[in-house]
């Protein structure tokens, strides 16, 4: 879907001849001219929310259409805090967030996007996905676990499965959660500075950590391959939070008053009811 993208700064992909080396994470502008210097973020933050739940409550009585929110980022890139910041004040009734770990059994006896399809939203509803079906040409890859050939295909069948969505009502937006790789050792520090963050810290997090060059490679592919007019990916600089987050709101609000989602009208005479 195509609407009139706000100023701010994320970067939507359009082409492959895109780099993530021509995006700096700590990037802030237009925003603000320094890292401290945010203060209308937050007021702007929460104008962005209440419009965004007004939105969506339209969305939910039209029941025609539906979003699909889908979140990437490498370890540490902030795909939680994204998410509860976006949706804080949502309704969550109207609302469906699934999260994909590695596929059980049963999903690896159907083909790769059988458990990602029964995760879409339905009509009226809000879905997103922390993680999604691009593990599986992201850890899948780096791992060896699939060959060239097979990722390169993939790429194709994740296009076809998000043409097929839109075509069926689904608005798709993507977000890659863009933090470098200083950032991200400070994250995994701070897990285990603090006793009450400890739990977020896992020992695997510091071998995947190794393979750095060989995730933004993965990456940077999946997204060149897999941006398109009507499934657009944007690379969000992650590495301020509070710009990150005002970024996909200001994208999120965006495109929801480009689908203008309208309310089905009384079919009962409104004029004729009496409450006693």
């Amino acid at each position: 879907m195509k609407f009139d993208l706000p100023k701010t700064p994320a970067v939507q992909v359009t082409g492959k001849s895109f780099r993530l080396g021509q995006v700096d994470s700590d990037d802030i502008t237009p925003f603000a001219a320094g890292p401290d210097d945010k203060q209308e973020a937050s007021p702007r933050l929460l104008v962005l929310r209440q419009r965004l739940s007004d939105l969506q409550e339209l969305l939910y009585a039209e029941h025609k259409r539906s979003v699909l929110l889908v979140f990437q980022a490498m370890d540490t890139g902030g795909k939680d805090g994204t998410i509860q910041n976006l949706l804080t004040g949502v309704n969550p009734a109207g609302v469906h967030v699934s999260s994909f770990k590695a596929p059980s059994a049963e999903e690896l006896s159907h083909d790769y996007l059988w458990r990602i399809h029964a995760q879409t939203p339905k009509r009226g509803h809000i879905g997103v996905f922390n993680r999604s079906h691009y593990e599986d040409v992201l850890i899948t890859r780096v791992h060896g676990l699939i060959d060239e050939e097979t990722w390169k295909q993939r790429y194709e069948d994740i296009n076809n499965f998000e043409t097929l969505l839109t075509r069926n009502g689904t608005v798709v937006l993507k977000f890659f959660l863009h933090i470098s790789k200083a950032e991200q050792a400070e994250r995994l520090q701070a897990r285990l500075d603090k006793p009450a963050k400890n739990w977020k810290f896992d020992p695997n997090d510091l071998k995947e950590r190794k393979l750095w060059p060989a995730y933004q490679e993965a990456y940077e592919d999946a997204i060149r391959h897999c941006s398109s007019a009507h499934a657009p990916w944007f690379v969000v600089p992650a590495n301020h939070k509070w710009a990150r987050d005002l970024a996909i709101a200001e994208i999120v609000v965006a495109a929801l008053e480009a689908m203008n989602p309208q309310p089905p009208k009384a079919t009962y005479d409104v004029a004729a009811q009496v409450i006693e």
